[in-house]
C-alpha cells in the first residue's frame, strides 16, 4: 500500500456515477466498462442488458404512457446530476456568533448550494419549506442555462424547423415559460429530496399558475404515494374589486420522503381557545370538562347491533344504516366508568365523552384561514416592523403559517431548510418557536444575491440585493427575541454562520472527475488562489469530507503554525508551509478522527513521506488527507 497521502476530490458529488452504482447494486450484469472521452475505462450502463432485465415492464419509443414532459427536462436532470467545482467561503463579518451558532445562511445560487450540500446533509433534513418564484412569465434570476428565447423553444418542441418555418399551426404562446419554470423546479426538487430524512417532509408555496404542474413534478420526484396534503391558505382579507374573481388563496403543497415514516412523526395541532371553550362539565365529572360525540358508526356489524337501556329507562337500537360505535362489552366498560352522556334527564341517545385533559390536539385541516395563520398584509407588516416601516420586501409569508408547519412537521434539534429564503421568514419562525417552546431547531437558509431594483424602497434603504435583506432580517429578529422573556430551556441561539458560494480555492484547476486526472492533481495542488485564506480552505475540506458545517471551530498556534480544531478533534487542519516532523507528531498526539494538510506545506520531502507512518504508529484510526 502506498504511503502517499490521499487527496481530497474538491468537487461536489457526481450523482450520475452514484446512480450507476445503484443500478450496479441491483443489476450487476448491467454495468460494464467503457472508454470515456479521454480514452480511459469508466463504469457505464449496458442499456441493452438492462432492457433484457426489465423486459416485462420497460416502456420504449412512442408507446403511450402517463408522464410529464417538457422541452429541457433531460437537460435539467443532467444539470442536477453534474458535479461542480465550487466551494463555500466563510464571511465572519456578516455572521452572528460565527464560532458557536448551529444555524447556516448560504449566499448564492440554490442549485449550486444543493449540490454542495449533498454529502454533508444527505438524509439529515427533517423539513423543507420553499417559496419559489411564481411563474408570471418573467425571466428568472437563477442561471441554469435553461432560459431560451421563443425561437429556441419552438424548434425544440417541434413547432418550427431549423430554418424557422412553422411546423404546427397553433403554438403555445407561453409554453417556454412553463418549460423554464419546470426545469428550474425539477432539478432543485430532485436534489432536495436527497437531503430529507426518511420521515422528512417538504412544503412548497404556489399559486394557481403552476399548481397543477407542480403536483405532477412532485409526483415524479417524490412519488405520488408520498403526497400528504394540498393546503389552501387564505392570503387576503378583502376582495380585489378590479377582477372578475378575486383570488383569495394560495397553496402549500406538502410531500414526504416516505409518507408512512413521516405520518408517524407528524404532530396534531394544539387546541385554540375557541375550541377549548367547547369543553364543558355538565355533570361534574371528576375528570374535568368534556365534549360529547356520536356513539354510532356507519354500516352494519352484527356484534354492534345490541339494545341500550339508558339510566332514565329509555331504550334505543341503532338507526337504520348504522350500528353502535363499540361492541357491547366495550359499551358496558364506558358506562361503568361514566364516559357516556345520556342528556340531563338520562333518557337521550347515548353519546361518548372526550375529555379536554386527554386531548393531544386536533388533526390539521387543509384549510388555513388567515385569522389563524396570518395573511399577506400581516406578513408585510412583520417585515416592516423590523425595518422601521420601510417596505424592503414585497412578498414575505406570515410567520404564523411557517410556525404551523414547524409545529406539525419539525422535531427538536432537527434541521429546517429553505433554499428560496427570500426575506428569511422561515428563519424568523424557527427562532420564535425555539424561544417560545424551548426547542433547538436549526435553520439552513439559501438565498441568491438577487439585485434590488434601483428604484425600489429596499435599494433606497441601502440594500443592494435580497440576500442582504434576508440576513439583516435574521439579525434584527434575533436581537428582538433575545430581549424578551424566553423559555427556561431555550438554547438562546439567534446566530447564523454566513457562507458564500464561490469558485474553487484552487487557481486554474477545474476539479471534475472527467477533466482532471490524478497526475494533474499531484502537479497542481499548490495553486491556491492568492485571495483565499486558511479558513476558506478549511470550509472546502469540510464540504469535501461531508463534515457538519456548523461544528464549533477554534484556532490555535502550535510551533508558530496555525492549526484548526473542528469540534475539538473531529477534524484538524493545518495549511501552513514548513510543517516539520515534530509538529506532525504533536498533532498525532491529539488522535484526531481526521486531519488534512496542504500537499506542498511540508518542510521537506522526507517529512511528507513520513506523515502516514507517524499517524499509523501514534494514531492509527486517524484518516489523513491532503489538498
Amino acid at each position: 500500500m502506498s504511503d502517499e497521502i490521499e487527496k481530497l476530490k474538491m468537487h461536489s458529488p457526481d450523482l450520475t456515477q452514484d446512480n450507476i452504482a445503484k443500478i450496479r447494486a441491483l443489476f450487476p450484469g448491467c454495468v460494464t466498462e467503457a472508454a470515456g472521452e479521454d480514452g480511459k475505462p469508466q463504469l457505464a450502463v449496458d442499456f441493452d442488458q438492462l432492457r433484457q432485465e426489465l423486459s416485462d415492464s420497460i416502456v420504449e419509443g412512442p408507446q403511450e404512457r402517463y408522464h410529464l414532459n417538457w422541452p429541457g427536462k433531460r437537460e435539467a436532470l443532467i444539470t442536477a446530476n453534474a458535479p461542480i467545482a465550487k466551494t463555500l467561503r466563510p464571511a465572519r463579518d456578516e455572521s452572528v456568533d460565527f464560532d458557536t451558532t448551529q444555524n447556516l445562511f448560504i449566499e448564492g445560487d440554490n442549485l449550486e448550494a444543493l449540490k454542495l450540500l449533498q454529502e454533508t446533509y444527505l438524509g439529515k433534513v427533517k423539513m423543507i419549506y420553499i417559496d419559489p418564484p411564481y411563474n408570471t412569465g418573467s425571466d428568472f434570476v437563477y442561471d441554469d442555462d435553461f432560459s431560451e428565447d421563443s425561437q429556441s423553444f419552438l424548434i425544440k418542441s417541434n413547432q418550427k424547423d431549423e430554418d424557422g418555418q412553422k411546423l404546427v399551426s397553433n403554438t403555445v404562446a407561453n409554453g417556454r415559460f412553463h418549460s423554464d419554470w419546470l426545469s428550474l423546479m425539477y432539478s432543485r426538487l430532485k436534489l432536495s429530496r436527497n437531503l430529507l430524512q426518511d420521515d422528512g417532509v417538504i412544503f412548497v408555496s404556489i399559486d394557481d399558475g403552476e399548481a397543477s404542474n407542480l403536483l405532477k413534478v412532485c409526483d415524479e420526484v417524490f412519488g405520488e404515494q408520498n403526497f400528504v396534503a394540498n393546503i389552501i391558505w387564505q392570503k387576503r382579507t378583502s376582495p380585489d374589486m378590479r377582477t372578475a374573481f378575486s383570488q383569495a388563496h394560495e397553496y402549500f403543497l406538502m410531500y414526504a420522503k416516505d409518507k408512512l415514516s413521516a405520518e408517524a412523526t407528524l404532530k396534531k395541532m394544539p387546541l385554540t381557545d375557541e375550541q377549548k371553550a367547547n369543553y364543558k362539565n355538565r355533570d361534574n365529572d371528576p375528570r374535568g370538562p368534556w365534549v360529547s360525540s356520536d356513539f354510532t358508526a356507519q354500516g352494519y356489524r352484527p356484534n354492534q347491533m345490541y339494545t341500550i337501556t339508558t339510566p332514565g329507562g329509555a331504550e334505543y337500537t341503532p338507526p337504520e344504516g348504522r350500528c353502535w360505535y363499540n361492541v357491547e362489552e366495550e359499551y358496558e366498560r364506558l358506562l361503568a366508568e361514566g364516559r357516556l352522556w345520556f342528556g340531563a334527564d338520562g333518557r337521550s341517545v347515548p353519546r361518548k365523552k372526550t375529555y379536554l385533559s386527554e386531548v393531544e390536539g386536533y388533526t390539521p385541516w387543509t384549510w388555513w384561514p388567515n385569522k389563524e395563520v396570518g395573511h399577506s398584509q400581516k406578513a408585510k407588516k412583520e417585515v416592516n416592523s423590523l425595518f422601521g416601516a420601510a417596505e424592503v420586501f414585497s412578498t414575505p409569508k406570515p410567520i404564523a403559517a411557517l410556525r404551523r408547519m414547524l409545529d406539525i412537521a419539525a422535531s427538536d434539534e432537527c434541521i429546517v431548510l429553505d433554499f428560496f429564503a427570500g426575506s428569511s421568514s422561515t428563519a424568523h419562525a424557527v427562532l420564535e418557536k425555539n424561544h417560545e417552546d424551548g426547542t433547538s431547531i436549526k435553520f439552513l437558509m439559501v438565498q441568491i444575491p438577487e439585485p434590488c431594483d434601483p428604484n425600489s424602497r429596499a435599494f433606497k434603504a441601502g440594500y443592494t440585493n435580497v440576500a442582504e435583506i434576508s440576513k439583516e432580517r435574521i439579525r434584527r429578529a434575533g436581537e428582538g427575541i433575545s430581549k424578551n422573556t424566553h423559555h427556561d430551556d431555550w438554547n438562546k441561539d439567534v446566530g447564523f454562520r454566513v457562507l458564500k458560494i464561490d469558485s474553487s480555492n484552487m487557481a486554474d484547476v477545474f476539479y471534475t472527475p472527467d477533466q482532471t486526472a490524478q497526475a494533474d492533481l499531484l502537479s497542481r495542488v499548490d495553486n491556491i488562489k492568492p485571495d483565499r485564506t486558511a479558513e476558506d480552505l478549511l470550509f472546502q475540506v469540510l464540504l469535501d469530507w461531508g463534515v457538519d458545517l456548523t461544528l464549533p471551530i477554534r484556532r490555535e498556534t502550535d510551533q508558530s503554525k496555525t492549526v484548526f480544531f473542528v469540534d475539538d478533534t473531529a477534524l484538524m487542519a493545518c495549511f501552513d508551509d514548513g510543517i516539520s516532523e515534530d509538529l506532525v507528531k504533536e498533532l498525532a498526539g491529539h488522535a484526531p478522527m481526521r486531519i488534512v494538510f496542504k500537499d506542498t506545506g511540508f518542510a521537506d520531502d522526507q517529512t511528507k513521506i513520513n506523515v502516514r507512518q507517524i499517524f499509523k504508529a501514534m494514531s492509527p484510526e486517524t484518516e489523513v488527507k491532503a489538498i
